[in-house]
């Protein structure tokens, strides 16, 4: 992060950040909802995108998903404890860790969410680069 800046921000700045969050509020709205509609609660769709989304090299175990979800581990296990009980993952113990995988059922449910948020994203986008951009163009 860069250092702050003397004096105060001018109102170009505020509103060019106004705008922004505005954009990135309607877009995890509308994501949100989507998640309610496939059947997940928010934060089960966060968990199976995590889950989904690791790099080849990381294994899911609740550390790994905590950091993932920036949330704390008892939170997590909890969360998992939730999506393993409506079939949505599972765990397997690997070494000394537990490891969370999608279900068939939870794969399926993530991609049908997945499409409809990539589509909206899509349509969502052009509109957050521009609110980013006037947001880095403003001179304090």
């Amino acid at each position: 992060m860069g250092k702050p800046t003397k004096g105060k921000p001018n109102d170009s700045a505020y509103r060019a950040l106004a705008e922004f969050r505005y954009h990135i509020r309607r877009y995890l709205q509308f994501s949100d909802q989507n998640a309610k509609d496939a059947g997940l609660e928010p934060k089960q769709y966060q968990l199976l995108l995590a889950i989904k989304g690791l790099s080849k090299d990381k294994q899911a175990s609740v550390g790994v998903l905590a950091e993932q979800l920036h949330i704390r581990h008892h939170s997590t296990v909890e969360l998992i404890n939730r999506a393993e009980a409506k079939r949505l993952v599972e765990r397997n113990r690997s070494g000394n860790y537990v490891v969370v995988r999608l279900t068939p059922t939870g794969a399926r449910i993530l991609a049908r969410a997945v499409q409809t948020r990539l589509k909206e994203l899509r349509m969502a986008a052009p509109i957050l680069v521009k609110a980013l951009q006037k947001l880095i163009a403003v001179r304090e």
